[in-house]
């Protein structure tokens, strides 16, 4: 079934090395994208999301247009970061290896993702939602995001590997919202259907032991 994630309740953050020995942490503010989510057979649930460069927040203004610039993301020629998924295998419980094609500044690299399925519920709007957390680590510099700086006292300014943590709300999409109501529908009719059965059997045979008396 199909589910729009809700970039209100959704975040795609991320975590580097700033002058090794201190971490940054950042997030792309503006995310979106469809989930395909198969119960009963999740090797075949999968995901495209995108989030958009310029949304960059570091907390930091000079910071964030220094990464917007071509020294980093380039987001005037590739404003957009996009991940399509390509295979995904359960790893036990409501965790998940998910292996897609990431694409960062026009690059595009196949990496896994840590995935933990948080389940289904409904929410204040009656909406049906999902939840999905991933977590994976990638390294900058297979992207093209080369720049550094050396540090006087040695090593450099920004580290190379980048940790990712993604948390993802997502809303059941009306054609598919309908198609589980008219499933429940279905299930409670048929188990009506089998109480009545149940019913109408007793019934019998109970006049059947009464006739015999």
């Amino acid at each position: 079934m199909a589910w729009a994630i809700d970039p209100v309740h959704s975040q795609a953050m991320f975590a580097v090395k700033h002058m090794m020995v201190s971490t940054v942490k950042g997030s792309f503010d503006i995310i979106s994208g469809t989930l395909n989510i198969d119960d009963q057979n999740p090797d075949q649930s999968w995901i495209e999301a995108q989030a958009n460069a310029v949304s960059i927040n570091t907390r930091d203004q000079g910071r964030d247009g220094h990464l917007k610039s071509a020294d980093f993301f380039d987001v005037a020629n590739y404003p957009l970061i996009t991940f399509k998924s390509t295979k995904v295998v359960p790893a036990g419980g409501n965790m998940y290896n998910v292996t897609g094609d990431m694409t960062i500044r026009g690059v595009t690299k196949p990496v896994t993702l840590k995935v933990e399925y948080g389940g289904q519920n409904k929410n204040l709007y009656g909406q049906m939602i999902a939840g999905v957390n991933a977590r994976g680590t990638i390294n900058r510099k297979d992207f093209g995001l080369n720049w550094n700086k050396a540090l006087e006292a040695g090593g450099w300014l920004v580290g190379d590997e980048i940790k990712l943590e993604i948390e993802l709300e997502a809303i059941l999409q009306e054609s598919d919202a309908k198609k589980v109501v008219q499933k429940a529908e279905a299930d409670a009719l048929r188990v009506a259907q089998d109480v009545k059965l149940g019913v109408s059997k007793a019934e019998q045979n109970l006049k059947s032991a009464v006739s015999k008396k």
